[in-house]
């Protein structure tokens, strides 16, 4: 069941001509992507190629992982669709601050975890350029924010994507996609560009959205060593108005409670990836980026400011039954503005992180006993540098709900809120090792050992509050025994620890007394523990012949328990949270995905149980819960389930290529979640769906194609997330008697999509 790859990387060709009458053999070339480790545990892990990605037409990462692992759901928390929580094994990897970040991710070997809040950026990925995805389990190799697993992203180069390729697409509210690639090569040079350009109007009020990507890559390759350059690019445009009180959602589903809520991104990304063989079983390798990240946000929410109870002149902020007038700059009390209607506030966010790394490794493979022996050492390093600014408008909610500045800047002397100015300094240090040493000529051992060191700074620009330095510093070991019992079989067994520091924005946002709000986290700078998982999992795999069928299947067993685990925490001062450690917590469960072809078939099914719980008891703030003693809090006991976690999973899908032409189906199933406020699980869950997505292409002239698209095909009224929204104080038109405090991030209804590609 290994993967017939090097120890370090993905062999993408191997090149033979011809001259005229007499064949000619060409020295062969070798492509070479470091990755952590060289990814020797890929034969653990599920693979989704460039075929899968852009299954329907266009590329669409999302949605080709969630079709293909049942393991994976994808939550609305923001309501983007380029912006989505990914939760895998009950662990997430997301765009959004506030996200407890427990997936490792990677793109082309590089750290892509940003480094001010270990978050992930879909949006920032070029889809189109993608030649494969890898979702591993956990890994010590694989460093900081592994605790669940890692995410390896693979780009093309001009040997895996020869050609040009171009399609263009249309669809609802609005949707519009083109994308275009071209690559090539001519002896050891090889070259490839790629992008694509996305925008809809959103199927929600007030929801419009763009993205624009791309990647260029110019390689050298020889056999002996080579040389490749990738430089990334990305502008996004993203509005997610996330979720909306479960009243208003039955009244008139596309509503939002409280506008905008904007999010712009420039990304830039270089990197470097040689390599050079020092003999014939010995190569150093290395992969090195630098980039550049600007993002700028605004949000318009609900806010708990009302006239003072003692002067009504005046305007004050409330937090449960206290009170507190409302300051500017100047430390002046607000005065109320005139006019009716509810206050709000306006959060400004503008941050630049600029970081860079280097991964270098040597991989030596030789014989050893009765196998081959492959060893990787390695050591990276990772820094990064982010000037973080905030502020925060008094505003008012208008008749759509929307937030209008009103002009005067709050400031709280207390800090509960204010605008912030501050630098954070990360410095990453990794030494590491992976061993896959034959034990015999059927079993085998992978051993993973690796260091991590971490350096975290933060230089308060308006006053010392915030300035603190932390350092967090660990050893973590993997073991993991592969007994492949007959060619068409494998067992596996292992155990692994992982572990990672809290994020700068985590280490600032940790005191429930000075709280802060998703686009304003430094208020405060109490200490934070490091998180560690421990991991157990055993695991079979194999692959055969049945009936003409070619078929292939992965199952596996795990059990993953963290300590200090970290969470985010409502505050009562509506809009702002804290980060806290919580204890431990545990995720367990099984999973089995197969996969089978015959002729022009392809079929998938992938099943997954996920068990997540609290192992500690221990006192949380969720002052919207109904269940709520009269001080905020709820009471979490032993075993209570974490909250948005799917304990189910199915994905099943099926897919036949005719004679220019193809259609296909898939069904993707998940069970109900808890709400985020809801650790007491006394709230009824969010419901679980089924939907059920179908396409279609038609090849009309030799190498041009129509394709169409329909998701959620029978317009199931679903949502993927749920917290609770104070909604006592705010006029809902639509659903005036509202009452009901659970919130709901809501799916998107019926969808199509139709579009042409070209290919030569």
């Amino acid at each position: 069941m290994r993967l017939a790859l090097t120890s370090t990387c993905l062999l993408l060709s191997t090149c033979c001509g011809s001259a005229l009458a007499q064949e000619i053999a060409e020295p062969p070339v070798v492509t070479v992507i470091a990755a952590p480790g060289g990814a020797i545990d890929r034969d653990d892990g599920l693979a989704l190629g460039s075929g899968d990605i852009d299954r329907a037409g266009q590329p669409d990462l999302l949605s080709a992982l969630a079709r293909t692992v049942a393991g994976i759901s994808l939550q609305d928390a923001q309501g983007n669709p380029w912006q989505p929580n990914l939760v895998y094994r009950g662990f997430t990897a997301s765009p959004l601050q506030g996200q407890a970040q427990g997936l490792a991710a990677y793109l082309d070997g590089g750290r892509f975890n940003q480094p001010f809040g270990d978050t992930v950026g879909f949006d920032l990925i070029p889809e189109v350029a993608l030649r494969r995805v890898d979702v591993l389990d956990a890994s010590p190799v694989y460093g900081l924010n592994g605790l669940g697993g890692a995410i390896l992203l693979t780009t093309h180069d001009g040997r895996s994507a020869p050609g040009i390729e171009a399609a263009l697409s249309a669809g609802a509210y609005g949707e519009r996609e083109g994308s275009v690639s071209a690559g090539g090569s001519k002896g050891a040079i090889s070259w490839y560009v790629a992008g694509q350009h996305r925008r809809e109007d959103g199927w929600r009020d007030f929801s419009p959205s763009r993205l624009t990507n791309g990647l260029a890559d110019v390689g050298f390759d020889t056999a002996g060593g080579g040389l490749h350059l990738k430089l990334l690019g990305a502008d996004t445009d993203l509005t997610g108005n996330g979720v909306a009180p479960v009243e208003l959602l039955a009244a008139r589903r596309k509503s939002v409670l409280s506008w905008p809520d904007r999010s712009k991104s420039q990304f830039q990304r270089a990197s470097l990836h040689p390599w050079v063989a020092l003999s014939e079983r010995t190569r150093i390798e290395a992969t090195l980026y630098a980039q550049d990240l600007k993002l700028k946000t605004v949000n318009g929410d609900i806010a708990d400011i009302e006239p003072c109870d003692d002067d009504e002149a005046l305007l004050c902020l409330e937090a449960g039954d206290d009170e507190a007038f409302l300051t500017d700059a100047g430390g002046q009390a607000i005065a109320t503005p005139a006019g009716d209607g509810a206050f709000g506030v306006l959060n400004r966010g503008e941050a630049q992180t600029r970081a860079m790394g280097v991964l270098v490794q040597i991989a030596d493979r030789r014989p050893l006993g009765e196998g081959e022996n492959h060893l990787i050492v390695g050591a990276s390093f990772d820094t990064s540098r982010t000037r973080f600014g905030t502020s925060v408008e008094l505003g008012v909610l208008t008749p759509n709900r929307s937030v209008e500045g009103l002009g005067p800047r709050i400031v709280q002397s207390d800090g509960a809120v204010g605008p912030v100015g501050v630098i954070s300094h990360t410095r990453y240090w990794g030494l590491f090792a992976q061993n896959l040493l034959p034990l015999t000529s059927r079993l085998s051992a992978e051993i993973g050992l690796r260091y991590n060191h971490a350096r975290v700074r933060l230089d308060d620009r308006i006053g010392t509050a915030l300035n603190g330095e932390h350092v967090y510093a660990r050893v973590n070991p993997g073991l993991e025994l592969d007994w492949q019992v007959r060619p068409s079989l494998a067992l596996r067994a292992g155990y692994a620890e992982n572990s990672r520091n809290p994020t700068p924005a985590e280490l600032s946002c940790a005191d429930e007394n000075a709280p802060c709000s998703l686009a304003n986290f430094f208020v405060a700078d109490p200490h934070l523990r490091q998180v560690v998982a421990r991991t157990w999992e055993i695991g079979a795999s194999g692959r055969g012949r049945l009936a003409g069928w070619q078929a292939s299947w992965l199952l596996s067993g795990y059990r993953t328990t963290n300590t200090d685990d970290i969470q985010h925490i409502a505050s009562r001062i509506r809009g702002r949270a804290y980060f806290q450690n919580i204890g431990r917590t545990r995720r367990q469960g099984a999973e089995l995905t197969a996969r089978a072809s015959k002729g022009g078939w392809q079929v998938s099914a992938s099943y997954a149980f996920t068990d997540a719980r609290f192992l500690d008891p221990l006192v949380l703030s969720s002052p919207s819960n109904p269940f709520a003693a009269a001080d905020g809090t709820i009471t979490v006991r032993p075993g209570d389930r974490l909250p948005g976690i799917a304990r189910h999973g199915l994905s099943l899908a099926a897919d036949y290529a005719g004679k220019g032409w193809s259609l296909g189906a898939d069904m993707i199933v998940r069970s109900g979640v808890r709400l985020v406020g809801d650790e007491a699980n006394e709230v009824p869950e969010v419901p679980g769906y089924a939907v059920f997505n179908a396409r279609a292409a038609l090849q009309i002239v030799r190498g041009v194609s129509l394709f169409g698209e329909v998701r959620n095909l029978f317009d199931r009224k679903y949502a993927t997330f749920g917290t609770f929204a104070e909604i006592d104080e705010v006029y809902l038109a639509e659903a005036p008697d509202a009452q009901d405090p659970r919130a709901l991030g809501p799916a998107a209804p019926r969808r199509w999509s139709v579009g042409v590609k070209a290919a030569f």
